[in-house]
């Protein structure tokens, strides 16, 4: 899902409190972190599941579709774990009938899944050339979709970016992308707004300008613009709504007496969720962005700040572009105040002057930089609904990987990590925060950027081993299954009861698992032993029929 974060040394911490500014209806002074909440959801909240175009596909190179950035980066030797690439990835293009039948199962609300650029515009650009196979590919996912009465939310940026748009223009850094994306989605808006009503611009645009010196002020006017376009000219006739999804940690300060590091914690979400959300909905970076980059640009002898900034008409066109904000959330952060010298290099981890800390007492149980800490969950949607007026919220991605060469479907530290973090939306939803949706993360295991396939994050096992690539559920799903059907939870016996079940359930299905390898080794006799044999037996055959003709001699 994300890509490394950067961890600093583990530190066991007692009762924290954050005093940032607090919303009259939240106590940020509580230590409740242990409680659970048994209650039920708002009727009409929507529950769904996520995935995305490059990680889930395969077919990179089929039916036209031209290259992504992904697919030149992960075929060099090197880049990613193993080599992994995700030519194959879930075979997804092949097998999305299979896969709503899953999330039918399921009894999904929702699917959020994206769209490949260049999959539909080979090159990236709408003059050159429209692949009509990519877009009938998507028409028949979302009409699948739609005949199953699941709700597509549609994403048009998760970092495949034509890979022609990269060599010819450097991508993200040239202003002519803003056109170029506007094209795209206006096609996609053309070709599939009628049935989609739910546009999501940008997956978590945080990743892609993390290391590119802040270079982000491009997409903000990309996402605009795409949000113009569509309130503009195609609002009145689909009735739809476009919105961002912005991933973010929550950051606690370590020393709640302290109030350099009181302060470094709210510096630390402020530079995450808030670098992207605040220009959206206030028109401009937060003022300790500004302040802590600008200071620091100073120190350096340059003339102005490594932070763009906008102009007053800039301003005025992004502030107001988002019919609802995706947030994607997975772990939290200790956070304490550290100062970090101007003369020993500036990134954006120095920029912020803070330290990152851990619990060792959070399991971690997949991806080196996600502890599962659910009650930071609840405190980042309630900073959200104070720092930008309580928007719409649909939660686009929150889940928990495993890493491990064994295979186990028996995923209780899922279970255990979903039941912590939809309970803490609730309190959030109790809180009066604004949040309408859910989607886990994600829907099937499948190709993690430049952890190849070493980390699994799907309610799905997907065998990549098998060219069939089945999928297998894993106890999460039977628990997640249960949460949906019960809108939340009833009380204690019953979702206990949920767990018993769904270990229950697990246990059958490694069985059947646990025997698959054989027939994937028979597929392999077959293909490569037999020919063999055949092979021999026509050399044998020759040297016989030899030995019968010299015999005759």
């Amino acid at each position: 899902m994300m890509l490394s974060h950067r961890v600093g040394q583990a530190c066991h911490v007692l009762v924290l409190v954050l005093c940032l500014s607090a919303a009259e209806d939240f106590d940020w002074s509580a230590n409740n972190h242990d409680s659970f909440y048994y209650g039920t959801f708002p009727n009409g909240f929507s529950w769904g599941a996520g995935s995305s175009a490059y990680q889930t596909e395969g077919a990179w190179d089929k039916d036209g579709k031209g290259l992504s950035i992904w697919d030149v980066f992960t075929h060099k030797k090197g880049k990613t774990f193993l080599n992994d690439t995700g030519d194959s990835s879930c075979e997804g293009y092949y097998k999305f009938k299979d896969d709503i039948s899953l999330i039918k199962e399921l009894n999904l609300n929702h699917y959020r899944f994206s769209i490949s650029w260049p999959r539909i515009m080979p090159t990236g650009i709408r003059s050159d050339h429209v692949n009509e196979k990519g877009v009938k590919y998507y028409n028949a996912l979302i009409d699948e979709l739609l005949k199953h009465n699941i709700t597509p939310i549609v994403t048009l940026y998760h970092w495949d970016l034509p890979q022609v748009l990269q060599e010819k223009y450097g991508g993200w850094q040239n202003i002519s992308m803003i056109n170029y994306f506007n094209d795209f989605a206006n096609l996609c808006f053309e070709r599939y707004g009628d049935r989609v009503k739910y546009w999501i611009t940008f997956n978590n645009p945080w990743v892609c300008s993390l290391y590119s010196s802040y270079n982000s002020k491009l997409k903000k006017c990309a996402h605009a613009k795409v949000w113009h376009t569509y309130d503009t000219q195609w609002r009145n006739k689909q009735r739809g709504m476009v919105g961002i999804s912005l991933s973010g940690d929550w950051g606690e300060p370590v020393d709640i007496t302290n109030q350099k590091d009181i302060e470094a914690a709210e510096r630390y979400v402020q530079f995450y969720i808030g670098w992207f959300a605040t220009p959206i909905f206030h028109g401009d970076y937060p003022q300790v962005m500004k302040d802590f980059i600008g200071r620091k640009s100073a120190q350096q002898g340059l003339g102005t700040s490594r932070l763009p900034t906008f102009s007053s008409q800039e301003k005025s066109y992004i502030k107001g572009t988002s019919d609802f904000l995706g947030v994607g959330h997975f772990t939290t952060r200790y956070i304490t105040q550290k100062n970090f010298p101007f003369n020993r290099g500036s990134t954006y981890f120095s920029d912020r002057d803070v330290a990152e800390l851990v619990d060792p007492r959070w399991p971690d149980p997949g991806s080196e930089w996600l502890y599962s800490v659910p009650w930071g969950f609840r405190r980042l949607l309630n900073f959200i609904k104070t720092q930008y007026g309580n928007p719409v919220i649909f939660i686009t991605e929150n889940g928990v990987s495993e890493k491990m060469m064994c295979t186990e479907l028996c995923d209780d530290w899922r279970i255990q990590y979903y039941k912590g973090y939809i309970n803490e939306m609730l309190k959030a939803i109790r809180d009066g925060v604004n949040v309408k949706g859910y989607t886990a993360w994600s829907l099937l295991d499948k190709f993690e950027w430049d952890e190849g396939y070493s980390e699994r994050f799907g309610l799905y096992y997907v065998d990549f081993k098998n060219k069939n690539k089945p999928r297998y559920p894993k106890a999460s799903v039977q628990f997640y299954k249960r949460i949906i059907k019960s809108n939340g939870f009833p009380n204690q016996r019953e979702v206990e009861n949920w767990k018993m079940k769904a270990t229950e359930t697990c246990s059958t299905s490694n069985q059947l698992l646990a025997a698959d390898p054989l027939t994937s080794h028979m597929e392999m006799v077959t293909e490569v032993v037999v020919p063999t044999v055949c092979t021999l037996c026509i050399l044998i055959s020759a040297v016989f029929l030899m030995f019968l003709l010299r015999k005759r001699n």
